[in-house]
């Protein structure tokens, strides 16, 4: 979804202008999004399913406003808030995901530090490995830019817009930031922090940040994980310093739970307006597997010339396009006013495999694009999108391809995308394949935080002239 801080920082832009201005300049009226309807095959199930690896998601709320516990898993028992604690233990391969801002005033300009801690439980020290991490703020290290291009080259890795966007591309890439520690050792009954960062917003006009935060994890046995908001300590001089480890473990101890709450999430299978709601939690499922092929086949035969066909990416309750597939990851634990379910799979690696074959006997040329359209159930006559675009951006981020091309060398294609609310994908990759051709193209996305979804994945044969 749409950043808070890039939607207040537009308002403040906005009343910053001279009356004069506002009142004066002629206002352009943008014309109205008309819907404009592509016929294609209808949408597809994506084949393949979410792994069984643990999220500890911490996205509510959202904006932090007070100290607090945004989200633990340690143990109900000696806290003072027990319904603060879902007593959940994370133990080999797991990930941690958050995604917070912060929200200052003329009179308050303190530092808001975000931290997470982990608690081990047992009698035997355990070593947490830190096998990929990013941690961006919105600013200074990923500010909401607008790009020159919807589409553009990202191979180096250095073009992205938000801190979703340059966490994600980061993670795809296997990187791990000097911020973190390659590795944990926590003692017997000891507590250890995985990090402690700030959410500066003392220079910032208007005094408002965010900081998203992607790990991928492995620890040799169980442990319990707390996500805490403090602000910064204060000496006699009013020099700021980070919260230490006691404080942040005093916090898990005698804390309650940050507020004001986001909005209520609407119960799965309630009529009227639908509010999902951000989620708080235990998510199961870290990557989606899926070997995309024809029902009871061992290859994906390319649409007919002039004809297309899509996957879902990140579908969702009452957003499914039309499959009636739902992909997001179910909350093994939640708190009552959270989300029900993993709504966008934030974080979440989309890894698919797409063998494609060409059975007819003449070559084809075959592209395949990565798409916004609006989200509606009914996609049998074909997938809707706008024209001309809104100003609302859905999707930021980075996508991966790799394949062999047209003279059987092997390509790894980054490309970062920019899409607004319905709007057709362009061409990313374009295979000429001749008959009988058969070419294994491999697509990756870990769909970014400040998206939207769903998106779609087509593969479109182009009609011969």
């Amino acid at each position: 979804m749409i950043s808070r801080a890039y939607l207040v920082t537009a308002a403040f832009a906005l009343l910053l202008l001279p009356l004069n201005a506002v009142a004066e300049t002629p206002q352009k009226v943008a014309p109205k999004p008309q819907e404009i309807l592509r016929p294609q095959q209808k949408m597809r199930v994506l084949p393949g399913q979410l792994d069984d690896v643990l999220v500890f998601n911490s996205n509510s709320p959202e904006l932090v406003l007070q100290e607090g516990i945004l989200l633990s898993s340690f143990p109900e028992s000696g806290k003072t808030t027990p319904q603060a604690h879902l007593d959940c233990a994370f133990s080999g391969r797991f990930d941690i995901f958050s995604h917070h801002i912060a929200k200052g005033s003329e009179r308050d300009l303190r530092t808001l530090y975000h931290a997470v801690v982990a608690h081990n439980p047992g009698k035997q020290p355990v070593t947490v490995d830190t096998l990929q991490a990013a941690s961006y703020l919105s600013q200074p290290d990923a500010p909401f830019i607008q790009l020159p291009a919807d589409v553009l080259n990202n191979n180096n890795g250095k073009v992205y817009a938000g801190p979703g966007s340059r966490g994600a591309s980061d993670i795809l890439r296997g990187r791990r930031q000097d911020i973190f520690a390659p590795l944990l050792v926590i003692p017997p009954g000891e507590s250890r922090l995985i990090f402690n960062l700030p959410i500066t917003i003392k220079d910032l006009e208007p005094p408002i940040n965010g900081r998203s935060t992607i790990m991928r994890m492995r620890s040799t046995g169980p442990i319990h994980l707390a996500s805490l908001a403090l602000f910064a300590k204060t000496d006699a001089a009013g020099t700021e310093r980070a919260p230490n480890l006691a404080e942040w473990l005093d916090l898990i101890k005698t804390g309650k739970l940050s507020s004001p709450r986001d909005k209520v999430p609407t119960p799965i299978g309630a009529k009227g307006n639908l509010i999902y709601g951000r989620v708080a939690g235990v998510a199961k499922g870290s990557q989606w597997n899926g070997y995309v092929t024809d029902p009871g086949q061992l290859d994906l035969k390319i649409p007919n010339a002039g004809q297309a066909f899509s996957y879902g990416i990140s579908t969702l309750y009452r957003g499914t396009l039309g499959t009636g597939q739902n992909q997001s990851a179910k909350m093994l634990d939640r708190y009552s006013d959270t989300a029900y379910e993993s709504h966008g799979n934030y974080a979440v690696q989309y890894a698919l495999t797409l063998p494609l074959v060409n059975t007819t006997d003449q070559a084809q040329t075959v592209q395949l694009t990565f798409e916004t359209p609006l989200k509606r159930e009914d996609t049998q006559a074909g997938l809707r999108f706008y024209a001309p675009l809104p100003k609302n951006t859905f999707f930021r981020g980075t996508v991966r391809f790799r394949y062999n091309d047209d003279r059987n060398l092997p390509r790894t294609q980054y490309f970062h995308l920019v899409q607004k609310r319905g709007q057709q994908g362009a061409p990313l990759v374009t295979l000429k394949m001749p008959a009988g051709d058969r070419r294994l193209v491999k697509f990756d996305v870990i769909y970014p935080a400040d998206s939207t979804p769903p998106q779609v994945l087509t593969v479109k044969t182009i009609a011969a002239d």
